[in-house]
């Protein structure tokens, strides 16, 4: 176990800091301090030495240099079970420290601010800091090294105890390179992007803290967790507030995702039911109640157990139709507090809040599209493609209407997010019917007729590719489809324009693609 004599404080973040230094200075530890640390510290009434009277050289450069000394170094590195390593220091005048405290400056804290120079950016790029977690985590089985708050009570408790045990000294250890590998890896990326222009850099860290331990993955025998960005400003998984039940699944957040990525897209109140990571209905209304309603009944045996996202403030109708049904999870902006109350009626029901539903913006490798591979990952931007009224091209002797169009785009919206192939068939600003992730697209286009039944009759059809053959046209004309969004794109795309003249269908082409594998 460690007993420490000495240990060297010098934090940005002071929280909780007078009570853990008043914990060792009533233990006899003498304190060395720098800065706005040591005058935090004098303020609490608890006596530190100067870092300067240590090394007997003055703060310089702006406190770019202070720690940086061989008497603060050799007194961390030092090996005292080595006599050569213990004859060395005393040779030099140096006096082992035991114990380093430090947390870095505020990277992280400092990028987020609005019109930040770069000037000021690079200057809160801390040198001495990790220098001495480094050096004190090399040594880690004689310096306790500890670099958040979360630790202050249990090495307290520890030293209380006869000293810091080991298992706690290699906890610190790794913790301290994992918070000095997070710290590079976020000066990195910020200034690959900044400095560089990089979207795609030629090495990419990727640095996330664990939000949540699971009971298990996608299946019972997987471990898992969740982990998260904690400077991703965007609203997704893991800046929900979780306002009821039970502790999110895996599966869970993965279908969170995917439903919040649906409803955000719209300005209009809108509401989407997933299922493993489909949507299974999908609606906008004049306001949440019609939008929710119209979901749920675009296929109501499939909403069974599913994620409901909106994009507007739940209210009572919404939490009275749910407590009719299994619903996993809710999330939404907010909730009225009758609506709120019904909700918590359910035991099981996962109750979110989203707060204001942001658009995502990629200023990071953090927003960028990540999937793993085995022995790699694929990178590329997010789908972030959207088709306006004026770029949709008609290419049949039919031309849609107004409110086709408006289906069009609606169910082109919703199409992106839905596993290739993936057909997608609208009625109203309502989805009738889904197909998704089929091996051929005239498998994907009879799931969605089949679910669509008599409500195909009039609606638009999207697909996320373009037609191969005329085949998926001529069964779509048997359904009733009255108009088609699609890429365009084909070699054979004459055949499925000759297609839909034949059948009276209006067909119009995006030049753009949404496979979503």
């Amino acid at each position: 176990m460690l007993k420490v004599k000495r240990a060297l404080i010098s934090v940005s973040d002071k929280e909780g800091l007078a009570e853990f230094a008043k914990e060792l200075a009533g233990m006899g530890v003498e304190i060395i301090s720098t800065g706005g640390t040591k005058k935090s510290l004098l303020d609490a009434g608890i006596k530190a030495v100067d870092i300067s009277e240590v090394t007997g050289f003055p703060e310089m450069l702006d406190g770019r240099v202070k720690t940086l000394h061989p008497v603060i170094h050799g007194g961390l590195l030092a090996l005292r079970e080595k006599k050569e390593h213990v004859d060395t220091i005393e040779k030099h005048g140096i006096k082992p420290i035991d114990m380093v405290v430090v947390n870095l400056y505020p990277f992280k804290e400092v990028i987020k601010k609005e019109g930040v120079s770069i000037e000021d950016v690079i200057e809160n790029i801390d040198i001495g800091g990790p220098s001495m977690l480094r050096s004190a985590a090399k040594n880690a089985q004689s310096v306790a090294v500890l670099t958040s708050k979360e630790d202050y009570g249990r090495v307290i408790e520890e030293l209380k105890g006869g000293g810091i045990k080991k298992e706690t000294l290699d906890y610190l250890r790794v913790k301290a390179y994992r918070a000095t590998a997070d710290y590079d890896a976020y000066i990195a990326d910020y200034l690959g992007e900044r400095v560089l222009g990089e979207r795609l850099p030629e090495r990419i860290v990727i640095s996330a803290d664990r939000k949540q331990g699971m009971r298990y993955g996608e299946n019972p025998h997987q471990k898992a967790a969740f982990y998260g960005f904690p400077d991703y400003p965007a609203t997704g998984p893991g800046s929900l507030e979780q306002l009821h039940g039970k502790e999110l699944s895996f599966n869970n957040i993965y279908d969170i995702d995917a439903a919040l990525l649906i409803v955000k897209a719209f300005d209009a109140p809108a509401a989407v039911i997933i299922k493993h990571a489909n949507p299974c209905g999908a609606a906008l209304g004049k306001d949440i109640t019609e939008a929710y309603v119209r979901a749920f009944e675009a296929d109501p045996l499939s909403a069974f157990g599913g994620i409901c996202a909106l994009n507007r403030e739940c209210t009572v109708e919404i939490a009275q139709r749910i407590d009719k049904m299994f619903m996993e999870v809710i999330t939404a902006p907010g909730y009225s507090e009758e609506a709120l109350n019904i909700l918590k009626n359910k035991k099981n029901i996962r109750i979110m809040k989203s707060g204001p539903l942001v658009k995502d913006e990629v200023k990071s490798i953090r927003g960028m599209d990540i999937r793993k591979v085995t022995g790699g990952l694929l990178v590329q931007e997010p789908d972030s493609a959207v088709v306006t009224p004026g770029m949709l091209k008609t290419v049949t002797k039919k031309e849609p209407g107004a409110e086709q169009v408006s289906d069009m785009l609606f169910a082109w919206s919703i199409v992106k997010y839905v596993k290739s192939n993936a057909i997608v068939a609208v009625k109203d600003g309502v989805t009738v019917g889904i197909g998704p992730g089929q091996t051929n697209r005239v498998g994907s286009m009879a799931i969605a007729l089949k679910n669509a039944g008599e409500k195909a009759r009039g609606a638009v059809l999207a697909s996320d590719a373009f037609f191969p053959f005329r085949d998926n046209i001529d069964e779509a004309a048997k359904a009733g489809i009255a108009a088609i969004i699609q890429p365009g794109g084909s070699v054979r795309d004459e055949e499925s324009i000759a297609a839909c003249d034949e059948h009276g269908i209006a067909m119009v082409f995006t030049g753009i693609r949404h496979f979503r594998h």
